[in-house]
């Protein structure tokens, strides 16, 4: 039922300023709306509730993700916007943070203000 629905994705956030500066200014999320509950972005189409919360415990798992056509020119772009990509001493993880799977994919993590574990990943 839900195959042919849009999905909305949800990011807890403490500090809905500083979520918005990265979401929007350092990603390039599209701002939709703020409401006391959630700040609303579009990310090509996909709502993203970036949601208030007086207190959370950020995963160490990706909770967020985004597939790119190019991995090495999106850590740069996003490098060069001031994002920090992560280095968990992965076999297969390069000096920028991007990790190639056995299969071939690749992917790099960063963090959101709130310590929420994003990537950008490349599949072949």
């Amino acid at each position: 039922m839900l195959v042919s629905k849009k999905l909305v994705a949800f990011v807890p956030t403490r500090d809905s300023k500083k979520a918005k500066a990265f979401y929007v200014d350092a990603l390039g999320l599209r701002f939709v709306s703020e409401d006391p509950f959630a700040l609303v972005l579009d990310a090509n189409g996909t709502m993203v509730r970036v949601t208030k919360v007086p207190d959370f415990k950020p995963q160490k798992f990706t909770i967020l993700g985004w597939e790119v056509q190019d991995i090495e020119k999106a850590v740069s772009t996003l490098s060069e916007k001031g994002v920090r990509f992560e280095r968990y001493g992965l076999d297969g993880q390069d000096e920028r943070g991007i990790w190639t799977a056995p299969g071939g994919a690749k992917v790099a993590w960063f963090l959101d203000p709130d310590g929420n574990n994003l990537s950008v990943s490349q599949h072949n």
